[in-house]
């Protein structure tokens, strides 16, 4: 076997970690704005990140590190969507209060229309207005990272673009997805209540014996094996759990308390099967799943709350 280069080794992953500390929020808007949920952004780009670490020796420049992300973030989007196509929400269009856009090639103050409002095309024309029109990338490079030809990119372009211009002015509504049933809204209320009062003992009880935890960055494996409640019972400041959308999706929030206010910090994703929690999402210290309070993201999960407004 070839001995491995150790100093060009090393070199890759000081360049992947650096990139990736730059680029993580922008691989997360990329595939947000793909599949039309943050949380499924966030699952997608916790995927990338690791099928990329673990094949790090295949890149031969780190300077290609970048694009690279990017076409295995497409990859993996496109593979995410073909897995949802008979879901109604595959092509749903990701919610805001927003306006029509031109078809000509987007401005800088178009970009975050424009953004918002691609969830609205099919797969190809989606990657192709996002990496052009919002991530800047030339056509040369937006034919790499979808795999086709220039030609190919400027029809979808075109095709995108114009579709764009075609939508009706005004707000656009959230994905239509299906009310929780009443039984797993109250387990879930019930689970929030018992999380609140800080009874861990009873929110084991909500879940079952292999039920699955997911903590970005920090853990996934079996719920009995983590320090998961013991984390937020040592946590100092002061914070409570309520319900919450994202992107139509009912989910729990964390809040923290600001001066007279709860601010959200991050959501929680509980599944529930056959009447138990079988799997937990928490998606901790992942500031880009909120987004940014410039882009007013908070308002499609929940109005900050007034101390002692109710």
């Amino acid at each position: 076997m070839t001995e491995r280069p150790t100093g060009l080794f090393d070199a890759r992953y000081r360049a992947f970690l650096q990139t990736v500390s730059d680029v993580r929020a922008q691989l997360h808007r990329y595939c947000a704005r793909m599949t039309g949920s943050r949380l499924d952004g966030e699952d997608l780009m916790q995927e990338v990140l690791f099928e990329a670490y673990t094949k790090i020796e295949t890149l031969d420049d780190a300077r290609r590190l970048k694009p690279w992300l990017f076409r295995i973030a497409h990859n993996r989007c496109i593979d995410f969507l073909r897995r949802r196509e008979a879901r109604e929400h595959a092509e749903s269009a990701y919610s805001d209060d927003i306006g029509v856009v031109t078809a000509e090639p987007a401005t800088t103050d178009a970009r975050r229309a424009i953004e918002r409002l691609v969830g609205s095309l099919p797969p190809k024309e989606r990657a192709c207005v996002l990496l052009k029109d919002v991530f800047d990338y030339s056509l040369e490079e937006t034919a790499e990272l979808v795999d086709s030809t220039v030609g190919g990119v400027k029809s979808a372009l075109s095709r995108g673009r114009a579709k764009l211009a075609d939508l009706p002015a005004g707000p656009i509504g959230e994905p239509s997805r299906p009310p929780l049933d009443p039984d797993t809204a109250r387990l879930l209320q019930r689970y929030v209540d018992l999380f609140n009062r800080h009874d861990w003992d009873g929110v084991r009880g909500l879940t079952s014996a292999d039920a699955r935890l997911r903590v970005a960055d920090c853990f996934d494996g079996l719920l009995r094996s983590s320090p998961y409640f013991f984390e937020y019972e040592r946590n100092p400041e002061t914070w409570t759990m309520e319900f919450g959308t994202i992107d139509g999706e009912p989910v729990l929030l964390v809040l923290f308390q600001r001066g007279v206010k709860w601010q959200v910090a991050w959501p929680v994703r509980v599944h529930v099967a056959d009447g138990v929690i079988d799997r937990i999402e928490d998606y901790y210290a992942c500031p880009w799943v909120i987004g940014d309070s410039s882009e007013s993201d908070l308002k499609l999960m929940t109005e900050s709350v007034v101390l002692g407004g109710g």
